[in-house]
Parts: structure tokens; C-alpha cells; sequence
């Protein structure tokens, strides 16, 4: 126990320490971005002088040194810093009461909305393609299985935008089942919300059922060669028994760390999706915050992107050594 213990808290070590690369890498290449706010507000009539007297306000002339050493030492209290858009608006308007302006009242309702999203296509993805690979690997070689790996080979192909227009096209316009704008907002009923959420759930279902499917066929078809198996079935334990007793056990890590990963992308991933639904989550804040240089936003998004998936990775470390005793020892 003590070793396993050893493990995770050096897995939990590297991760912060990943983290702590990345958030270099991300004011690096946020602060790269051609322009800033200043010039994105005034636009071509901006003047030098105009554009320098913003840039002094919101603190974008000093070092990149002590810009990043402010940002790191103020997320690591829990304070994300202020939006320059949302800032400049509540300054132009008089309104500004200082929490309305703060990245984390911005992003917070946003992430809850994302959040949603992933559960939802999570709830659909995750039963749907283990058991399609379940299927898949009891009836080998079979129309079924030559089917099911013409389908998870043609979603894995298709870019997320084809795959969402798609499904647009048949669900929304030719059979108006599903609307084709999820304008979900504050107060919204749960069943009304869900079904706004149901067509981008598909689209990310679909994207990400085929690595899962065909992870979880490959691992199991690993095992079925195996001595304790050929046991089984010469006592005339059923097939699927013998799968889903005896193989799916023994298969979990692979399966397990395939899920996780696409469980990292339904957070990380869904920017293209969320765009072409107009999904109000942390996706279309992303790209709506680059669009006007709103730097803190920016570097705020990347971080809780890279910070979910980085812990969904560690999650599936951890799981799979506890799921396998053979990965405590490496010799």
C-alpha cells in the first residue's frame, strides 16, 4: 500500500510540475499574439499616444517578467485577474463595481455550461462504445464488426464541424427533432436545457466513440488468447460470460486510460463544436476573448484546459495502477 501511495504522490508531483511548464508556455505564447487590447478597442483610428495611455492602465508596459510573476502569484491565491473588455465596459458606463469584472465571474457560469456538455456526451459515449466494443469482440470478424469499424473509422475521419453540420442538416432542418442553436442561459429548466445540449452532445459522441470502441475491442481480442480464457470456455462458460467476466476485467487499463483521455478532450476540445452550435461555454468564451485581445481571459481558458487535462491524465494513471498490481513494479 505504502508504494502505491509512493506512486501517486509522484505522479501528482510531475503533474503540478507539468503545470507549472505549461503556464510558461501559455503567457509566452498569449503575450506573442500580434496587437493587444489597446489597439483592438481604438482600431485604425488609434493614436500612439492613445494606445500607450491604455496599455500604462492596464498594466501592459511593464516587463513580461513581472507581468508573469503577478499573474502566477495571483492565480495561485485564486484570483484570475480582471477582464480588460469586461473592466472597459463597466469603466465607460460607470458601473464598475469590481467583481463584475473579475475573469473568474466571466468564466465560472461558462465552465459550468462546458461541464454540462461533457457529461451529457460522456453519459451517451462512455456505455455506448465499450459495449459496442464488447459486441465487436464477441462477434469478430463478423457484418457487425466489419460494420461497426467502418463506422468508428468513418466519425474518426470526419473533422467535428463536418460532423456537427451533418447533423444539423438531418435532425434539424430536414426533421426539425433537435434545435439547431443551443442558447442555453441562466435559469433554464433541465429538460429544455438538455435537449438545447442534445445535438453538440451527438456531434462530440460521435467524434469520440470511435477511439473508445476500438480500444476496447483491440484489448479485448489481446485476451482472448489467453490460457485462463481457453479454461473458461472449455468449462462451457458462455462467450459473453467469459468476455465480460473473465476478459473486460483484465482489459481495464487500456480501456480505462482511452476514456480518460477522451473524457480530457470533451473539456479541452469542444472549441470548434461550441462555435458552430453557439454554445455559451468556456470554448466560444475563448475564442470571442482572443478575437479582442482580452488577455487574462485568454491565459485563464488555457490554463483550465490544460489544468483538466493533465488531472483527467493523472486520473487515469492512477486508476489503471490500482486496476493492474503489475504496473507497481516495472521490472
Amino acid at each position: 500500500m505504502s508504494s502505491l501511495v509512493k506512486i501517486i504522490a509522484q505522479r501528482l508531483a510531475l503533474g503540478v510540475l507539468t503545470l507549472f511548464i505549461v503556464s510558461i508556455i501559455i503567457f509566452t505564447a498569449v503575450n506573442m499574439l500580434p496587437g493587444d487590447f489597446a489597439e483592438a478597442i481604438l482600431g485604425q483610428g488609434a493614436t500612439p499616444e492613445a494606445v500607450a495611455s491604455i496599455r500604462r492602465d492596464l498594466g501592459l508596459d511593464q516587463p513580461p517578467l513581472v507581468r508573469y510573476w503577478e499573474w502566477l502569484s495571483s492565480t495561485l491565491q485564486g484570483d484570475l485577474g480582471r477582464s480588460f473588455a469586461q473592466a472597459n465596459f463597466a469603466s465607460f458606463t460607470g458601473t464598475d463595481t469590481g467583481s463584475s469584472a473579475t475573469v473568474m465571474s466571466q468564466i465560472a457560469p461558462r465552465f459550468e455550461n462546458t461541464l454540462f456538455l461533457a457529461g451529457v456526451t460522456a453519459l451517451i459515449a462512455v456505455p455506448l462504445s465499450v459495449g459496442l466494443g464488447i459486441l465487436a469482440a464477441l462477434f469478430r470478424n463478423s457484418a457487425f464488426d466489419k460494420g461497426s469499424n467502418m463506422f468508428a473509422l468513418t466519425s474518426i475521419s470526419s473533422p467535428e464541424f463536418f460532423v456537427a453540420y451533418i447533423l444539423i442538416l438531418f435532425l434539424a432542418v430536414l426533421n426539425p427533432i433537435l434545435p439547431s442553436l443551443s442558447n442555453i442561459y441562466e435559469g433554464m429548466g433541465f429538460g429544455e436545457r438538455l435537449q438545447k445540449t442534445m445535438l453538440p452532445a451527438l456531434t462530440l459522441t460521435l467524434v469520440v466513440i470511435a477511439h473508445m470502441m476500438r480500444m476496447t475491442r483491440a484489448a479485448i481480442i489481446n485476451l482472448l488468447a489467453s490460457p485462463y480464457i481457453e479454461m473458461a470456455r472449455l468449462k462451457g462458460m458462455k462467450p459473453m460470460r467469459v468476455i465480460v467476466h473473465h476478459a473486460l476485467p483484465n482489459a481495464l487499463a487500456p480501456i480505462i486510460n482511452v476514456i480518460a483521455l477522451n473524457l480530457a478532450y470533451l473539456i479541452t476540445g469542444v472549441v470548434v463544436v461550441e462555435v458552430v452550435f453557439v454554445y455559451p461555454g468556456i470554448g466560444q468564451l475563448f475564442v470571442d476573448s482572443v478575437k479582442i485581445r482580452d488577455i487574462p481571459v485568454v491565459q485563464a481558458c488555457c490554463l483550465i484546459f490544460a489544468a483538466a487535462y493533465i488531472l483527467l491524465n493523472l486520473m487515469a494513471d492512477i486508476m489503471s495502477i490500482i486496476s493492474n498490481p503489475r504496473l507497481r513494479h516495472p521490472k
